[in-house]
């Protein structure tokens, strides 16, 4: 019995830990220059779509999801365009995002 004590303490504070590792993604609003990373910016080898945005006195690139591109490509390449992006990341290193929404200015 002096055993399964501490075994059963330790499975709580397993569980309580694993349960708070799994935050809901938060959504984002990302407002900047959307553009093609090959054609605009000449920092990729193929096209894409990705949303500029300037905080403080950087310039933060955020990368659409292959889904996001495929849908919202078209409209950019060749042809930037302010807008907002609403989205979640999925790749907080990566800065890779799902986009839910954009809105062109």
């Amino acid at each position: 019995m002096r055993i399964a004590g501490p075994i059963i303490l330790g499975l709580a504070v397993i569980i309580c830990q694993s349960s708070g590792a799994q935050e809901k993604a938060k959504e984002v609003k990302l407002t900047g220059n959307i553009c093609c990373p090959k054609c605009e910016l000449g920092t990729a080898d193929t096209c894409g779509t990705v949303v500029v945005v300037k905080e403080k006195d950087k310039e933060i690139v955020y990368t659409f999801d292959a889904a996001s591109n495929k849908k919202y490509h078209s409209e950019i390449c060749n042809t930037p365009k302010k807008g907002t992006v609403t989205a979640v990341v999925t790749d907080a290193k990566k800065r890779t995002i799902m986009v839910k929404k954009v809105t062109f200015e």
